[in-house]
C-alpha cells in the first residue's frame, strides 16, 4: 500500500508519463463454500495490466512461490520478471470508479 512505482506490475512494453501510482487497498478473501477468491484492489489510477499482474502474485504468494515479504523488493526492482503472472482477464471488473472535484 501506498505511492510506490509500480513498473513491476506492469506490461513490459507499456509507456506512461509516469509509473507512480497510489494503491489505498489491496485485500484478499476466499469464500470456501463457493470456492472464491476476491482480490479487491483501490488506488489513484492502474498502469496496464497491473491489476491483473498484482492478481497473479497473489496467487503465487497463496501458492508459496512467492513469499509474501517479497512484495517490497519486487515493487523496488522496477522489474516485470520479478513479479508473478498475469492473471487471465475473466472474472476481472471494475467496480467504482471516483473522482475528484476540480475548482
Amino acid at each position: 500500500l501506498g505511492e510506490h512505482d509500480f513498473t513491476s506490475f506492469a506490461s513490459p512494453h507499456y509507456t506512461a508519463k509516469t509509473t507512480v501510482r497510489t494503491l489505498y487497498e489491496c485485500s484478499v478473501t476466499f469464500d470456501k463454500s463457493s470456492s472464491v477468491i476476491t482480490i479487491r484492489v483501490t488506488g489513484s489510477g492502474f498502469l496496464y495490466n497491473m491489476v491483473r499482474i498484482i492478481s497473479g502474485t497473489l496467487v503465487e504468494v497463496g501458492l508459496h512461490r512467492i513469499e509474501a515479504d517479497a512484495i517490497d523488493s519486487i515493487i523496488e526492482s522496477r522489474n516485470r520478471k520479478n513479479a508473478g503472472h498475469t492473471a487471465p482477464p475473466q472474472g476481472l471488473y471494475l467496480d467504482t470508479v471516483f473522482f475528484d472535484e476540480v475548482n
